[in-house]
């Protein structure tokens, strides 16, 4: 005789005669092209992509012709002043939307929330900040060189007798083009550092400009060296050397300020990798 309370046998599941349903979508692990596509598919989608590389390419090309134009129009003698060097001002301008770019592809996740959906599709963390860091530099590079390759040929054609060698076009070009995305993914791993997009936004604006505003205020002769290292060493001076218009004749000189660059991403990135390993999201 059994009572209500003595356990009863568990039941096999799925029950004896019932099939069980086999999904048709293989399963597979995850691997980085995964989170490569599901990050592309993000950064594409979003409005502040197109506005802030929109702003971008609008201060490259509308900067750098208008500067080109008026030289053109007063009749002007560059006086030995490279041609592609007009754009400088324009692309220091136009590196600031990709500073902001790169901090919200992470720091917009932390915001709304959507970095625990991110981490649940994807628990290994560095592999999802892997993946935003190729996808980001990848596009702003892409559009970085696209933009500055137009608005080169453009000055070119518009300026007569304007020459400019093939090593000219390629720092112009490429150089800035991986120093621009280089800045950027500098931003993208501050943002996943501070996970605040208008933190970490004013950081980068200020690593950017502080230092050569501090240099040109110290008067004080004790304060001369001092003052020289920011000149050679800020984000301007050092953008300038791609077009042969640095501040200062000392300094880093040919492809230097892109490795002193990606030295400092690299190290900043890497705490970011151990940031987000360590804390909690």
């Amino acid at each position: 005789m059994t009572t209500p309370y003595q356990q009863q046998a568990p039941q096999q599941y799925p029950p004896q005669g019932v099939a069980s349903y086999v999904s048709p979508i293989p399963v597979r692990r995850a691997t980085l092209g995964d989170a490569l596509a599901s990050e592309w598919t993000k950064i594409r989608s979003v409005r502040s992509t197109v506005w802030t590389l929109g702003v971008m390419i609008l201060l490259v090309l509308g900067i750098g012709l208008l500067s080109t134009l008026l030289i053109s129009s007063s009749g002007a003698d560059l006086d030995g002043t490279p041609v592609l060097s007009l754009g400088f001002f324009g692309v220091l301008l136009g590196s600031i939307p990709v500073i902001t770019l790169g901090v919200m592809t992470v720091a917009s996740e932390y915001g709304t929330g959507m970095i625990r959906t991110t981490l649940t599709a994807c628990p290994s963390r560095a592999r999802v900040l892997t993946a935003k860091s190729i996808v980001f530099f990848a596009l702003a590079f892409v559009i970085t060189l696209v933009t500055t390759a137009v608005v080169g040929a453009l000055q070119t054609a518009m300026l007569d007798g304007a020459t400019t060698t093939g090593e000219d076009w390629l720092r112009a070009t490429v150089g800035v083009s991986l120093y621009i995305a280089t800045l950027g993914l500098l931003s993208l791993a501050v943002g996943s550092l501070i996970r605040h997009s208008a933190g970490a936004i004013t950081i980068m604006i200020g690593v950017v400009l502080l230092p050569l505003v501090l240099a040109m205020f110290m008067f004080s002769e004790s304060l001369t060296d001092l003052q020289q290292a920011l000149f050679e060493y800020s984000i301007p001076n050092q953008l300038g050397v791609f077009y042969d218009a640095s501040v200062t004749p000392s300094g880093p000189s040919g492809w230097d300020p892109l490795w002193i660059l990606a030295g400092v991403t690299a190290v900043t990135l890497g705490g970011a990798f151990l940031a987000l390993e360590k804390r909690d999201v």
